[in-house]
């Protein structure tokens, strides 16, 4: 029999971070105006943070007020699923920071010029392991 246990297992910090490392592809979910918006952006992982390219735009302007991000990442097969979740504050990276990200083999994932460079600092990550199956039997409490 399936328990709660067996079907959703919490990821701990080096398993959410190696999760994060093997895929290229997420959401930024970002508020500007106390309007929230989600986009999928490529990006990779640099230490504890998360770099991604940008054209000018709300991602840009999100990032140069320095308020919170949120990234998502997720996968899902027929036996499961693993979502993953980043908070942190962004910077638009500049200078000779900027000049070093060159080496992280992050071009645009399609061909449009994405000129600006931002670094999510994360402070927080966390994710889930979903196993699917047949839905559990009704619990009847003794007595």
């Amino acid at each position: 029999m399936t328990t709660p246990h067996d079907t959703v297992q919490e990821l701990d910090e080096v398993q959410a971070w190696e999760f994060l490392t093997a895929h290229r592809i997420g959401r930024l979910a970002i508020v500007i105006g106390g309007e929230p918006d989600i986009f999928p952006v490529n990006y990779v992982v640099d230490g504890q943070s998360l770099v991604f390219r940008t054209a000018e735009g709300s991602k840009l302007l999100a990032a140069s007020l320095g308020g919170r991000m949120a990234f998502q990442v997720d996968e899902w097969t027929h036996e499961g699923a693993v979502s993953v979740l980043a908070h942190g504050t962004p910077h638009v990276m500049e200078g000779e920071e900027r000049e070093s990200a060159t080496s992280l083999e992050l071009d645009p994932w399609v061909p449009t010029h994405k000129e600006h460079w931002v670094r999510l600092e994360v402070d927080e990550v966390t994710g889930r392991r979903f196993r699917f199956g047949p839905k559990p039997e009704p619990f009847h409490p003794v007595g």
